[in-house]
């Protein structure tokens, strides 16, 4: 029972937006949503042979907020950096370690990553555990480390491994 409960998360969830893209409750487009829904949902089980396991939900809600509060802020920075010195900014790669290896924690780190405005993920060398990242103004290496690592790595892990 709680399988079948589990494969219907998706499914749920693209039928609410199917609803609410049509903008309709209709008894046809509850069906044919529906249907989707189910067809999509089974079809994308072979998509993900790997199933994500998360855990500590207060850590995931308190990750989340953090996350807006730094997209908010990274908002204002960039926003700040293109207006008042758009000549004087300082563009740069930095290589970061890493020491998660969950391919769903990596996903998440990699979206909030480049959700950021400024930021954005170049490349994951996993052999090394090396993320490779482009900040917009990089004047300080070691706060971008501080904040990748302990911000967004460590709750990662502690949701996914």
């Amino acid at each position: 029972m709680k399988s079948v409960l589990s494969w219907l998360y998706l499914p749920t969830i693209l039928l609410g937006l199917w609803l609410l893209l049509n903008d309709s409750l209709s008894a046809g487009n509850i069906l044919l949503g529906g249907i989707l829904a189910l067809f999509f949902g089974w079809a994308s089980r072979a998509l993900r042979p790997i199933r994500a396991r998360p855990r500590k939900p207060l850590v995931a809600l308190k990750l989340l907020w953090r996350v807006a509060v730094d997209v908010f802020n990274s908002n204002l920075q960039v926003a700040g950096i293109i207006w008042k010195r758009p000549h004087g900014i300082a563009p740069g790669f930095i290589k970061i370690p890493i020491s998660m290896r969950d391919p769903h924690g990596l996903a998440v780190l990699s979206c909030i990553v480049t959700y950021t405005p400024g930021t954005v993920w170049a490349e994951f060398a996993e052999d090394e555990g090396l993320l490779t990242l482009h900040v917009l103004d990089l004047q300080d290496e070691a706060y971008w480390m501080r904040k990748i690592q302990y911000d967004y790595e460590r709750p990662l892990k502690e949701i996914f491994e």
